[in-house]
């Protein structure tokens, strides 16, 4: 079975969706490997480096005309057409945004399999891609806020006097938020935390964080580890402690998403007033719609002298290790799905169900039909 890899398109794009390890061991299986020509530079992964690994360096055109397609990011309508009929697609694809990729596929028999639809159990845990890209994001994010805030993390007390530590405070204790809490508190910050999911208290406490408990919690429904209804009042007691709180916070990290609509508007313009000036607010949500609400698409910019970072792509800007988890996560998934021989194609087996979308001409994911048909 021949899989190809193509270079990514995206607007700041760096990551490249096998590298040539994963290649070399790809090949051991069996498998042939056609990547792109320069898919993997933006990574520093060279042609050569994966020549020597065993994989065939072709055009974009010969790429497309594999068995399976392995992609970051979901292919263009430009891609899927110069795919062949009945192809394999795998990438991220937030198909529930990809309506006129959906008719593409359906149009050509191509079976795509979306690895941000991987059920997140146990078993497919070394397949979730959300999961690794998050983590590396929230790293990210804590760095890019310390070199745009004008001062240090840590207590440093010296002979000229005591620096006291910066103060961060993150909303959501999920993947990339405790990555955020783990490598703050590394660099010696004061953490707190907000999230309405009051498992996550333990977590938080556990690397070092301050969980901010508002008063009924224990009344929040929580299902498959979301927060399913939250009572007004609820919201109310924890928009007025995150008030007082932020107005003494160096460094803001939001990074709350709800699947399949806009991200939830956290911090309010007159939230961003009441900030020091010479603070900084890291938007991870900024391509959703945004948590912040004078955060702007891929932009740095100074809003009542506060520094507003929205970069959509953090994990890219980690590409060499980004690119790596990534290339373990979606080799793992093809290797649970198929051999060299073909696609097992097991409808009812749990991977397989949550992780495709389109099959034979038709759409056969579930929760994606759902967000469509609304």
């Amino acid at each position: 079975m021949k899989l190809g890899v193509l270079k990514e398109s995206k607007e700041k794009e760096k990551r490249v969706a096998l590298t040539p390890e994963l290649v070399k061991q790809l090949i051991k299986k069996e498998f042939e490997i056609l990547v792109e020509d320069g898919a993997g530079s933006e990574s520093k992964f060279s042609d050569n480096d994966y020549i020597t690994a065993g994989a065939s360096i072709v055009s974009k055109s010969e790429v497309c005309n594999a068995d399976v397609i392995l992609k970051i990011n979901a292919p263009t309508i430009e891609e899927a057409e110069l795919m062949k009929a009945g192809a394999i697609s795998i990438s991220l694809l937030y198909a529930y945004t990809q309506k006129d990729l959906l008719e593409v596929f359906k149009a050509k028999q191509i079976s795509a399999f979306a690895m941000d639809a991987v059920p997140r159990i146990s078993r497919a845990q070394k397949m979730d891609a959300l999961s690794s890209q998050a983590n590396l994001a929230g790293y990210k994010s804590v760095i890019m806020a310390a070199d745009s805030l004008g001062k240090i993390f840590p207590l440093m007390m010296t002979a000229a006097g005591t620096i006291t530590p910066a103060k961060v405070l993150i909303f959501g204790a999920g993947v990339a938020g405790l990555q955020a809490i783990a490598t703050a508190k590394r660099l010696g910050a004061v953490v707190e935390v907000s999230d309405v999911r009051p498992e996550t208290k333990e977590q938080v406490e556990s690397l070092g964080g301050r969980f901010l408990v508002v008063e009924g919690t224990d009344e929040v429904k929580i299902e498959g580890g979301y927060a399913k209804e939250v009572s007004a009042d609820f919201l109310a007691k924890q928009k007025k402690l995150v008030e007082d709180k932020i107005k003494d916070a160096d460094i803001v990290i939001t990074t709350a998403l709800v699947i399949g609509k806009k991200s939830p508007l956290l911090v309010t313009e007159d939230m961003v007033k009441s900030m020091k000036s010479g603070s900084v607010i890291v938007d991870m949500a900024v391509e959703s719609g945004g948590n912040c609400e004078l955060s702007e698409f891929n932009q740095t910019v100074i809003k009542h002298g506060v520094t507003i970072i929205g970069e959509s792509n953090l994990p890219a800007l980690l590409p060499i290790n980004a690119s790596q988890l990534y290339a373990t996560n979606i080799s793992t998934l093809l290797l649970h799905l198929a051999t060299k021989d073909g696609f097992k194609w097991e409808m009812e087996e749990e991977i397989t169900k949550g992780a495709l979308i389109t099959h034979q001409g038709e759409l056969v994911h579930e929760f994606t039909k759902s967000i469509l048909s609304k």
